[in-house]
């Protein structure tokens, strides 16, 4: 970090070394711009899949579901068996039988608002909310096979692994789209700088024959593209940052998709982007300079 920073006071005369402009200088600009840009998205979809994957988790792990398929003059006395059942197991919060209403409710994207539940051979379902602790499911399962021939346990288990698997995995994705973006931005920057070193290697064999030495010459080009990469990857990551702000917030739209942003600390990550791209276009540049310089006779 100390080389940096003595790169950012800066030396004039080495400056003049290399052209303030050119294809490289907007080249670089652009690149370390556009990949800042994407680097925020890349970890807003890592932090929000990471977020999705605690919150399935921990909602599916606290909830469960009985379903009652009894014959109809059976069907009350079954739930009460239930409901009976679970107030005395240890580790369930609350039960409760689900009404008319809210059957016909969960039921509504698929059949509509006016299904005639009183009418269909729905299954009474009953809510379960488990405490911290948990409950044991297999000891729940056989009272009610004893109790309730009728009523059927389900714990989301079936449920909850595939999601959470999905978000782990997406929250991989999007560490894999990062690691990517930084991959890309150094070597974009590494044919950048080359080109700016291969368009000025006659200035470069001068500067050593009057005596410069390959530090000071290199430092020229290191200096130029750190300070154009950290300005480039700033300007991207503003620019990113307004973007994800801007996207629906998750209670405003209730989508999958609208929890993608930034929370609380988590708004002060993207800003080491910039930072990081000004230390990997000062190994990039340098690796290229000095590579650069030994093939010079």
């Amino acid at each position: 970090m100390v080389p940096i920073l003595g790169l950012l006071r800066g030396d004039t005369s080495a400056d003049r070394v290399v052209p303030p402009t050119g294809f490289t200088a907007r080249l670089t600009v652009f690149t370390a711009a556009a990949m800042a840009f994407l680097a925020v998205f890349a970890l807003a979809l890592s932090l929000a899949t990471a977020r999705l994957a605690d919150r399935w988790g921990t909602a599916l792990a606290q909830g469960a579901t009985i379903r009652i398929s009894a014959p109809a003059e059976q069907r009350a006395a079954q739930t009460e068996a239930v409901l009976r059942i679970l107030r005395e197991t240890p580790g369930v919060a609350s039960a409760r039988a689900l009404g008319e209403d809210e059957q016909r409710a969960l039921l509504a994207p698929w059949f509509g608002p006016d299904l005639p539940v009183e009418t269909l051979p729905i299954p009474q379902l009953v809510e379960v909310v488990e405490d911290g602790r948990g409950f044991d499911a297999q000891g729940v399962r056989l009272r009610l096979r004893a109790e309730a021939p009728g009523a059927v346990l389900d714990d989301h288990s079936r449920w909850r692994r595939p999601l959470v698997r999905a978000a782990d995995r997406l929250n991989l994705l999007g560490l894999g789209a990062l690691t990517l973006i930084v991959l890309t931005m150094a070597a974009m920057i590494t044919l950048a700088a080359g080109a700016a070193l291969a368009a000025n290697r006659q200035v470069m064999a001068v500067l050593r024959l009057v005596g410069a030495r390959d530090t000071y010459i290199a430092r020229a080009f290191v200096r130029r593209f750190t300070l154009r990469a950290g300005l480039g990857a700033a300007v991207g990551t503003a620019l990113s940052m307004g973007a994800v702000a801007a996207l629906p917030r998750m209670d405003a739209a209730g989508s999958f998709l609208t929890g993608l942003g930034f929370t609380g600390a988590g708004w002060l990550l993207p800003l080491l982007i910039p930072p990081l791209a000004a230390l990997i276009a000062f190994w990039a540049t340098r690796y290229a300079a000095m590579k650069a310089l030994k093939e010079i006779p």
